[in-house]
C-alpha cells in the first residue's frame, strides 16, 4: 500500500506512533500504537466518530494504554522500528474499505473499522468500550454526510462550523449562557432601532447651485454670487439668491 494514499492526519498519526514505540523500547509498530495516536488528536475525526458511535472514550483509551503495556519490549533497541505484521494488515484493510466508499484518500475512521478485525486485543477493547463495527460505520456515515475524501486535507475539512464557530443555541440548551436580567429597555430600544426601515440622514446645506448648471455647464454659483451682490434684497433665507443663468431663484444642494 502506498503511504501516499494516507490523509495528512492519518500520516501524523503514524508518526507518533512510532514515536511512541521507540519510547516504549517495542520491536515493531503495532495498532494500538496507531489507534492511541488518533485518539489524541484534538481535529482528527476518530474521536468524534467514537462518540457518535456510543462509545466511551476515556474508557477506550484506558483499555488501550492497558494492552500497549503488554506488548514486549527490547532492551536495547537501536532505533531501527517498522510496522509489524498485524499493523500491515490492518493498513490493507483499511484502503479496501477505501476502495469500497470510492475514496482516493484512506481516512483514518477506516483504520477504526479495520480494527475490528484485528486478532490482538485492540478489537476486544473497542468492544468492552461499547463499541461495535456497524455503529462505527453508520457514525462514519453521519460524519461524512454523503461526502468522499478526495484530498489529503478532506479529512480535516469535516464540521468546520463545529470546530471553528461556538454553537450558542446549544450552549443556551446546556444552560452554559449568561441570562439578560434588567436590560429590557436596552434590548426594545436596540430592536427598534433595526426594525427602521428608512434612517434619518443628516442635511449639510453646500454653496447653493441651480437646476441650470447641468444644462449649460456655466459656472452658477459665479453667477449667483454676483447677482446676490446686486440685489441683495431678494435673497431669502440662509445662502438663497438670484442666477443669472437660469432666470429663476437657485435651489440648495442637500445631502
Amino acid at each position: 500500500m502506498r503511504l501516499d494514499r494516507l490523509t495528512t492526519k492519518f500520516q501524523e498519526a503514524l508518526s507518533d506512533a512510532q514515536s511512541m514505540a521507540v519510547g516504549k523500547d517495542n520491536p515493531a509498530i503495532e495498532p494500538v500504537h496507531v489507534l492511541l495516536a488518533m485518539l489524541a488528536q484534538t481535529e482528527g475525526s476518530v474521536r468524534g466518530v467514537v462518540q457518535k458511535a456510543g462509545g466511551n472514550l476515556n474508557t477506550l483509551r484506558k483499555l488501550l494504554e492497558t494492552e500497549l503495556e503488554r506488548l514486549p519490549q527490547v532492551a536495547e533497541n537501536s532505533g531501527q522500528i517498522n510496522a509489524g505484521s498485524r499493523l500491515q494488515a490492518a493498513l490493507n484493510l483499511a484502503d479496501k474499505e477505501a476502495q469500497k466508499r470510492h475514496d482516493q484518500f484512506i481516512a483514518s475512521e477506516l483504520f477504526l473499522v479495520a480494527c475490528f478485525q484485528d486478532n490482538s486485543g485492540v478489537a476486544a477493547s473497542l468492544k468492552e468500550a461499547g463499541l461495535s463495527k456497524p455503529q462505527v460505520e453508520k457514525a462514519i456515515e453521519q460524519v461524512r454526510g454523503g461526502q468522499v475524501v478526495d484530498s489529503a486535507e478532506g479529512e480535516s475539512q469535516r464540521e468546520a462550523l463545529k470546530k471553528y464557530t461556538i454553537d450558542l443555541t446549544e450552549r443556551a440548551r446546556q444552560g452554559k449562557l449568561d441570562p439578560v436580567i434588567g436590560r429590557d429597555d436596552e434590548i426594545r430600544r436596540a430592536i427598534q432601532i433595526l426594525q427602521r426601515r428608512t434612517k434619518k440622514q443628516p442635511r449639510a446645506y453646500w454653496r447653493t447651485r441651480c437646476g441650470k448648471n447641468r444644462h449649460c455647464g456655466r459656472a452658477c454659483p459665479a453667477h449667483c454670487e454676483r447677482r446676490s451682490a446686486r440685489n441683495p434684497e431678494k435673497q431669502t433665507g440662509a445662502g438663497a439668491g438670484y442666477c443669472l443663468a437660469a432666470g429663476r431663484r437657485e435651489i440648495p444642494w442637500r445631502v
